[in-house]
């Protein structure tokens, strides 16, 4: 009995004690081993995905309405190499649809470029990796699953599926190019897909190690040109591709995802100079003896503007090609040599990436402007390595160390998200039809649900707050419907109207004037006009530079002519007491031939634009056209045809 006692003893210690040290080995993590691969990907020769629905805990508020009840969630997902053909830049699509909200990802980023937490319930999510963004083949690598395979650890939010029901997504596929993806097998709480490459789609023969270089409306490229041990000298060069897209006062913005802190810049400045966060931080840490007083930036996310063009010849902050115009990006068409910018920067970095080939780019990169179109950015690609002429002036190249390549898009802005507006007028109608209430947005104290209120013409040169008076009279005069409360005024930055001046059986005119509500000045602005049937007409503008881009959607592109490009800023009235502010302006007639546009109607709409561009970006259209005043001209004729009576009738029948 003593015996048996002993060995109980005995083997509830050692239970413990095992416990003890295996939580121990769970909680120091990175050591073990990668989870084997499911058996369903022994029969796929290609790339083998699976998203396997972990776990869900109820969250705060709990809510009797299922549909609105939150739910954290737990999910992995699985992305293995089991063909015979390296994979780089991995990228896979996550069909969420239960109005998921992704919190957290392990070893992947959005690819649009969001942060976390990212709303990815309506239209699903793209992922794609980080720090492993490229997967080999088990030949190559004797099939070491951290080499061919990564796992992703997802977490976030899901609404709507009440238990014993598994929120699974809709479809998972690899969103590389030159793959096909069935529609994916589905279990309870798992479901998988084996990718083909698609046999219409060559495999072409690589004979560089990284990627080309990717085509986009705005490419910004990250080089490495000079490394050590603990920092590197890194060139960014941002070009603009687009014939319509452009950036004022650029702001460019990233995230370190080590650590890492700017040193010095050169072409460029970041709007804060803070060293705090290295001095508490790791870095302080780290480099006890540094001297930080001198670091120009610190945060994980700066900001990053262009110089003025006074420091270009500067010679320690400036003296670069490319630098030093106060964020000016113009389109091609424009002036090719002022479509590009450069700075240079010099990143300290931090354990365990003190060596010469630990080289990251930063991530999430963001870029605005002011009145430009809104640009969304992909992740970074590693791409072949820049090269730049010979710095002595022979006829000899150098190249980067490494290059990172990030490629932005212009969107189309949403609803009520525009940064400048159209205002439509005509010869043939007194009222002009202003930018749709809220066409810019705010949306206080108003009515944004109801079409604004036609103005008289002398209006459109009044700020928005002092409209309110001369509306409401406009429309009592002409017995127009006042909502209540009023509709709101479209506070855009910029406002365009587009008058109609004559039509004729040959030809007819239009009148384009730019008023500017910013305090900024905006110079060689353009604007580029798409109208769907009249633009082939076009002739001449009279005060402006205007040239038919026939390739590009029979595009209209006006810029100003010299003394004429530089639109001012709103400037205060004569007496600024009792005057109204007063934007700047431009104008001029535009002259179109109904030559090669037979069959046009310039009154019923052909006239006014479908689209129109100001600096790039997409202004708000009117929802409706201006409508010839038929009531005036049908009095008129009543008229005509009493005179013509009455004198008949003193003719016929004379007074006596």
């Amino acid at each position: 009995m003593e015996v048996l006692l002993k060995e109980l003893i005995f083997a509830v210690t050692l239970f413990f004690f095992t416990n003890f040290v295996c939580r121990g080995q769970d909680y120091d993590g990175g050591n073990s081993p990668p989870a084997a691969p499911p058996h369903e990907a022994d029969n796929c020769n290609g790339i083998f995905l699976s998203y396997i629905f972990m776990s869900r805990e109820k969250e705060y508020p709990h809510v009797k309405n299922a549909t609105a009840q939150a739910w954290a969630f737990k999910s992995t997902v699985t992305i293995m190499n089991t063909g015979i053909y390296d994979l780089k830049e991995w990228k896979m699509f996550i069909g969420f649809q239960h109005q998921e909200l992704l919190v957290s990802a392990s070893n992947a980023v959005l690819v649009d470029g969001n942060e976390l937490p990212a709303p990815v319930g309506t239209n699903g999510t793209y992922l794609s990796g980080f720090p492993q963004t490229d997967l080999k083949t088990s030949i190559e690598t004797a099939g070491d699953l951290t080499q061919i395979q990564v796992q992703v650890q997802l977490t976030g939010t899901q609404f709507g599926i009440k238990p014993p029901g598994v929120p699974m997504p809709k479809t998972i596929r690899l969103a590389n190019d030159g793959f096909k993806c069935p529609a994916p097998t589905r279990h309870a709480s798992s479901m998988y897909v084996c990718c083909l490459r698609d046999p219409k789609v060559k495999v072409k023969n690589i004979t560089t190690k990284y990627f080309p270089r990717q085509d986009g409306g705005l490419s910004l490229s990250y080089d490495f040109i000079q490394v050590y041990d603990n920092n590197y000298l890194a060139q960014v060069t941002i070009e603009n591709n687009n014939p319509l897209g452009r950036l004022d006062h650029w702001n460019l913005t990233w995230e370190w995802m080590r650590g890492e802190f700017i040193y010095t810049m050169r072409g460029a400045y970041t709007h804060q100079k803070d060293y705090s966060d290295c001095i508490y931080g790791v870095a302080g840490q780290y480099y006890q003896d540094f001297d930080f007083s001198q670091v120009m930036n610190c945060q994980k996310k700066p900001v990053i503007a262009d110089l003025p063009p006074d420091r270009a010849k500067d010679e320690k902050i400036g003296n670069l090609p490319y630098c030093c115009r106060n964020g000016s990006l113009l389109p091609t068409i424009m002036n090719a040599t002022k479509a590009r910018s450069i700075f240079q920067v010099q990143v300290y970095k931090l354990p365990p990436d003190l060596n010469k080939t630990a080289l990251y780019p930063p991530e999430n990169w963001k870029i605005i402007g002011v009145v430009n179109p809104d640009y969304k950015c992909g992740t970074h690609l590693r791409v072949d390595a820049t090269e730049f002429p010979d710095p002595s002036g022979l006829q000899a190249t150098t190249s980067a160390i490494a290059s990172w390549q990030v490629v932005c898009n212009i969107t189309r802005p949403k609803i009520r998200e525009n940064h400048c507006c159209v205002s439509f007028s005509a010869y043939f109608n007194e009222s002009v039809i202003p930018c749709n209430t809220c066409g810019c947005g705010d949306t206080k104290n108003c009515n944004p649900n109801v079409p604004p209120l036609l103005l008289p013409p002398e209006t459109l040169l009044v700020p928005f707050e002092n409209r309110t008076l001369k509306a409401v009279h406009w429309a009592r005069i002409k017995h127009y419907n006042v909502p209540r409360p009023l509709p709101c005024g479209d506070h855009c930055g910029v406002s365009i109207n587009w008058h109609i001046v004559s039509n004729y059986r040959n030809g007819w005119t239009a009148r384009i004037t730019l008023l500017n509500w910013e305090e900024i000045n905006f110079e060689d602005w353009f604007v580029a006009v798409q109208m769907k049937n009249a633009a082939p007409g076009f002739e001449k503008a009279y005060s402006f530079n205007g040239t038919l881009l026939e390739d590009l959607n029979d595009t209209i592109f006006l810029k100003g002519l010299l003394g004429l490009n530089y639109l001012i800023g709103e400037t205060n009235g004569t007496n600024p007491a009792r005057d109204p502010k007063v934007p700047g302006k431009q104008q001029s007639v535009i002259m179109f031939t109904k030559k090669r546009t037979h069959g046009i109607d310039v009154v019923k709409g052909d006239g006014f634009p479908s689209r129109l561009y100001f600096n790039g970006e997409e202004c708000a259209l009117p929802s409706h056209f201006p409508k010839a005043e038929a009531n005036k001209d049908h009095t008129n004729l009543v008229l005509v045809v009493l005179l013509v009576l009455l004198t008949f009738s003193l003719i016929a029948y004379p007074l006596q």
